[in-house]
């Protein structure tokens, strides 16, 4: 039997937002695990200028890993990329739909009739958009009503510079009755603009009315690794395990990455997430992440992000965490930390 040769360097990918990869990279724990076997672990996000940082979309790149939201992992996927799903996260990032300061709007049945903000980015992949519209789906379906019961309101954002920049700016201007945001960095946002909160989607009691580009959030790799070596994918995903392991343990450590991660204050961080997030960075491909997962499918197709179905069924592939699993269960979680 013939062994594909070890490659020379495994790339990984995350968002800014909550992941078990940042943790481990933060704790240089993935370098410690491959340089061993001669194996250069990179960082898409923090590699040179020839780097090709769009496979962060892609997936075009066969030697990464991504933990980042589903609508470009759908998107990469359902345009043929031969991407396999190893792992779901669900991580509440204080989804919120915010209106302009003394409007009075509160609560998502009062969104019926109102102007909703749907920015316009010119992407190969305008998750921005996809995320404004399956946030007011989810906040209007809670109170039975559906996007035909308000009036869409494209905002052009390419000369924003920023998160939620545009749609803000038009929320000010009173072109915009309401804006959808999510994160760390649009509560710093919101608070910059005076913006008031009108519904709190992290509050609503049914989580399907939260399924957005990162609830669930995919760990997806690329089948020719997990053809060629299935093991590498095994070890990575079970260094991401005792991360997650770790993190269980180490809130003020979480939340100290998570700033460096998004960017953000220590405010925008206590604002965005929820005491107890350190504890919910396990993947996993429970029956229930996934029918989240085929929901949000749906509704991206049906908005017209996915050019070509895709059975999140078929495209799971289990055994890698199984084995990652007993993998981690050898060793223990925590490590000496870099210096």
């Amino acid at each position: 039997m013939t062994h594909a040769v070890l490659p020379h360097t495994l790339w990984f990918t995350r968002c800014p937002v909550p992941t078990a990869t940042g943790i481990a990279a933060d704790r240089q724990w993935l370098a410690d695990e491959f340089t061993p076997d001669g194996i250069t672990v990179r960082s898409l996000q923090d590699a040179a200028p020839d780097a090709d940082r769009a496979a962060h979309f892609t997936h075009a790149l066969p030697g990464l890993f991504r933990e980042g939201g589903n609508v470009p992992a759908l998107w990469a996927r359902s345009r043929g990329e031969r991407t396999r799903l190893i792992g779901l996260t669900w991580i509440e990032e204080r989804q919120t739909v915010l209106v302009a300061p003394g409007s009075g709007i509160r609560g998502a049945d009062a969104l019926r009739g109102l102007r909703l903000a749907v920015p316009r980015h010119s992407i190969a992949i305008d998750f921005w958009r996809a995320m404004a519209l399956r946030g007011f789906e989810g906040a209007l379906a809670s109170a039975g009503h559906t996007l035909d019961d308000a009036t869409l309101v494209v905002v052009p954002a390419d000369e924003h510079d920023g998160q939620w920049a545009a749609e803000l700016a038009a929320l000010r201007r009173g072109d915009v009755d309401a804006v959808y945001v999510k994160g760390a960095l649009a509560v710093e946002a919101a608070r910059r603009a005076g913006a008031e909160v009108a519904v709190e989607l992290d509050e609503l009691p049914d989580r399907r009315f939260r399924i957005n580009n990162g609830t669930p959030r995919p760990i997806t790799v690329h089948q020719q690794l997990l053809d060629d070596h299935p093991d590498l994918v095994d070890r990575f995903l079970a260094v991401l395990l005792r991360a997650a392991d770790w993190a269980t343990g180490q809130p003020d450590e979480v939340a100290r990455i998570l700033g460096s991660e998004t960017g953000a204050g220590a405010a925008g961080v206590a604002g965005a997430y929820r005491p107890g997030t350190h504890l919910t960075l396990h993947p996993d491909l429970s029956d229930q992440r996934l029918a989240l997962l085929a929901e949000q499918e749906a509704g991206l197709r049906a908005h017209g992000f996915l050019p070509e179905p895709v059975d999140v069924t078929a495209w799971a592939e289990p055994e890698p965490l199984r084995r990652a699993a007993a993998l981690a269960r050898l060793q223990p979680a925590h490590r000496p930390s870099a210096p």
